[in-house]
């Protein structure tokens, strides 16, 4: 988690770490809150956060230790692209920051991990999500009818790109002397 991320989180009153197994309860209890008939299997969630391509956060209070959010990304390493898995958020503590920190710690750590492409399907029906995405530099790149059963919601694909701190953004451009095309006569440096 970068060093920005830690301070906004921690004065909200909230902690982002790494998940791990042992807060996989916390994690489907607000899986099955939020998402309801949608939600993931413990199954589902237990080997998403177990496969070493994939970088799960936890929230959690300061004051109780109690998971209020998590976040999953999928981006194997050198892959060029990854996918936002899942973010959730319980409602007592939205609209505070903390999706945004968790979501900017999973786009650093795609960059991280070579990612020049990120993507993520979000609900049609939930604008406040779509907004906090576009904000993030996410764009929408197509639909996907029906995609959320049983509701037969539609999912809104957006994508990032390039991704900051990926490959398409480090670059180093022209140093010294070559540069101008000559090298120095006397072999200075």
């Amino acid at each position: 988690m970068s060093d920005e991320s830690e301070v906004i989180a921690q004065a909200a009153g909230v902690n982002v770490r790494l998940a791990t197994v042992d807060d996989l309860d916390g994690i489907m209890a607000i899986e099955r809150a939020v998402f309801e008939r949608e939600a993931w299997s413990a199954e589902a969630m237990r080997r998403d956060m177990l496969d070493a391509n994939c970088y799960y956060l936890v929230g959690e209070l300061v004051a109780t230790d109690q998971i209020v959010g998590y976040a999953g990304l999928l981006c194997g390493a050198g892959s060029g692209e990854g996918d936002i898995q899942t973010i959730a958020v319980t409602p007592t503590v939205r609209s505070r920051g903390l999706g945004r920190v968790m979501m900017a710690d999973l786009i650093a750590e795609a960059g991280r991990r070579g990612a020049t492409r990120l993507f993520l399907e979000v609900r049609a029906d939930n604008p406040v999500a779509i907004g906090l995405y576009r904000a993030l530099g996410f764009h929408e790149v197509g639909v996907r009818e029906g995609y959320y059963q049983p509701d037969n919601v539609d999912a809104v694909v957006m994508k990032l790109e390039p991704v900051p701190g990926g490959p398409a953004t480090r670059s180093l451009g022209p140093i010294g002397s070559e540069a101008i095309g000559e090298w120095p006569k006397d072999g200075a440096c």
